[in-house]
């Protein structure tokens, strides 16, 4: 069917408002900063969570140090009954901790979070340099509670199950998984102290 005029007049007056209209689509900003925060905001929040992760971690890990340097102090100095029972030894180390890496009502007597391994040896040789593993998770099985009299060679090692909030960066952040799980939630605060008790 062939174009009359009119219709070649109403084809030329409508094809400049197209591309007006396309032009200042194209040329519109007003979305910009919205679709780059969207685009953003994920990596951003992953570094910024995976900081305060690392941050907290660290500030525990210095509780923890602080906690297990004090509680050899008082073994060295011969501070602590020489009757005490695992169970009120690891009450007394959970009174060093702050709420940070506070203990659970039954955590004294039945061990979730805080391990902790007090032995003597007979010379600073024998002391053990790495972390007992069984798999990827912590080997408690020989800890117990057994500091030696005056002037015995003792080790205090501390462990913390810290469980990592974030989980963008829990797989990255994590050191320790526990049996039958497929994911690391963990990450494992340590500290020792080696010590000669005093002859007290």
């Amino acid at each position: 069917m062939a174009l009359t005029k009119r219709d070649d007049d109403a084809d030329l007056r409508t094809a400049p408002a197209r591309r007006t209209l396309a032009g200042r689509f194209a040329r519109d900003r007003k979305g910009a900063a919205a679709i780059e925060f969207a685009i953003l905001v994920i990596p951003f929040m992953m570094v910024i969570f995976a900081s305060i992760e690392t941050f907290v971690a660290f500030t525990g890990e210095q509780i923890l140090a602080n906690a297990t340097q004090t509680m050899a102090r008082k073994i060295r100095t011969g501070l602590l009954p020489v009757n005490m029972s695992q169970t009120q030894f690891r009450s007394a180390f959970c009174s060093e901790l702050t709420a940070m890496l506070s203990c659970s009502a039954t955590e004294p007597g039945t061990p979730s979070k805080l391990l902790i391994d007090v032995r003597s040896y007979a010379s600073f040789g024998d002391i053990p340099t790495a972390i007992p593993r069984k798999g990827t998770d912590l080997d408690t099985t020989g800890f117990t509670y057994a500091p030696g009299g005056p002037g015995s060679i003792n080790l205090i090692r501390a462990y913390y199950r810290w469980t990592v909030v974030t989980d963008l960066v829990r797989p990255y952040v994590t050191n320790l998984r526990a049996a039958g799980t497929s994911m690391p939630n963990d990450y494992l605060m340590a500290t020792t102290a080696a010590f000669m008790n005093e002859k007290y």
